[in-house]
């Protein structure tokens, strides 16, 4: 299984820096007991209540790769403290990683209360995709009940959705603006036809059009 060795120290001080050292040696044995390969090893400097950390952020980033199988770490601290904490274990463990702590020789354990915790965010983030969702076939709904023909008017768009410029069907943006849809509801009627846009996008579009057409 490859693996990820991740270690932090909250300050410069050079017994931090031994303590850093420490850390990668005693995660290195750990992962060599499990026989995992270690495919990167992290370390950074930084405050356990800060998010924006390179190295956290390269972490997150790695463990989209779906061959990455477990994260090794002291303990869950070191993640993070407070809400920070619970904000990257559920990153790590939505992304289906397994976590090894030295602190419990072997794959992490978390408390009840950090459990009970992330249950309920996970409960949330399903709850938001409802939403998501609803707010998608809503404004599908919208759209079609007000003449619009998305079968018609949006064939074969989509297969240009890859470009670094996004695609949208900026006639359409037009039509669905002039029958009072909202620009959060046109985008989301875009969303539901697979085009990866959001409000900010298509307002900026519609409004670029609007000036081309005026000068």
């Amino acid at each position: 299984m490859k693996a990820i060795i991740y270690c932090r120290v909250s300050t410069t001080k050079e017994t931090q820096e031994t303590s850093l050292a420490r850390q990668e040696e005693e995660l290195i044995r750990l992962s060599a007991s499990y026989g995992f390969d270690v495919v990167s090893v992290i370390k950074e400097q930084a405050s356990g209540y800060d998010l924006e950390r390179e190295g956290i952020l390269e972490l997150l980033e790695l463990i989209k790769d779906r061959s990455i199988g477990a994260l090794l770490i002291q303990d869950e601290t070191r993640l993070g403290r407070g809400n920070a904490k619970v904000a990257l274990l559920h990153c790590i463990l939505k992304e289906n990683v397994k976590l090894y702590s030295i602190a419990h020789n072997g794959e992490l354990q978390l408390s009840e209360s950090d459990s009970m915790v992330l249950q309920i965010v996970s409960m949330v983030e399903e709850y938001q995709r409802k939403i998501h969702n609803i707010k998608i076939k809503r404004g599908m709904q919208r759209a079609i009940e007000r003449g619009y023909k998305p079968e018609r008017n949006l064939k074969n768009h989509g297969s240009q959705s890859g470009r670094d410029r996004k695609e949208i069907p900026i006639e359409e943006v037009v039509k669905l603006r002039s029958n009072g849809l909202t620009f959060s509801e046109i985008a989301a009627t875009l969303r539901g036809f697979g085009f990866d846009v959001s409000k900010a996008t298509v307002n900026r579009r519609y409004l670029e059009y609007i000036e081309s057409r005026e000068s």
